[in-house]
């Protein structure tokens, strides 16, 4: 008797241990291209890396131009206005990779406004995200779009269409509640 009851009583503490775990998905970057604050994000960086790279070709065009001057006024120069003009043609070499660095290169002006506008959007998706595991009753939900690599995946699992209704983005017709 008494080891049914340790049985029995075994089995009640581990049932729901031995519950499903629930799994969904969604494909992010399904859902931030759907956003229209990702397209006017997209546009304000365009239009800051047109503007750093117009900086950057005048940049090089009046690098370009110096060397040809002095190229043309080498023999005309005395030693010390060479020196003057190597260096100056140095100097701006330089001021360029650092402009150029500066702006483009790893965490530079570019990698940090990407960030900045990006911010907003993953806070956006990751609340909408929260609400429709807490809806579905998931345990966990994964992003295909990510470095996680599925190999198979069942597409009613899919739910990348309830984050989008819950953005307010989604197709009405195109996803079932």
């Amino acid at each position: 008797m008494k080891n049914l009851l340790l049985i029995s009583l075994f089995f009640l503490i581990n049932v729901p241990l031995a519950s499903a775990q629930r799994f969904g998905y969604i494909d992010s970057q399904v859902i931030i291209e759907s956003l229209p604050e990702y397209n006017e994000a997209e546009e304000k960086l365009k239009k800051l890396t047109d503007k750093w790279l117009k900086e950057l070709d005048d940049m090089k065009k009046e690098v370009e131009d110096l060397e040809r001057a002095y190229t043309h006024e080498e023999i005309l120069l005395t030693p010390e206005m060479k020196a003057e003009k190597l260096e100056a043609i140095a100097s701006l070499k330089q001021d360029m990779r650092e402009f150029q660095t500066n702006h483009f290169g790893y965490e530079g002006l570019l990698y940090s406004k990407r960030m900045e506008f990006m911010k907003p959007l993953q806070d956006k998706i990751s609340k909408a995200c929260e609400a429709v595991a807490r809806q579905k009753k998931l345990n966990f939900l994964f992003d295909k779009a990510s470095d996680i690599t599925l190999i198979y995946s069942d597409p009613r699992y899919n739910y990348t269409d309830f984050v989008l209704d819950e953005l307010g983005e989604g197709d009405p017709e195109d996803s079932p509640r």
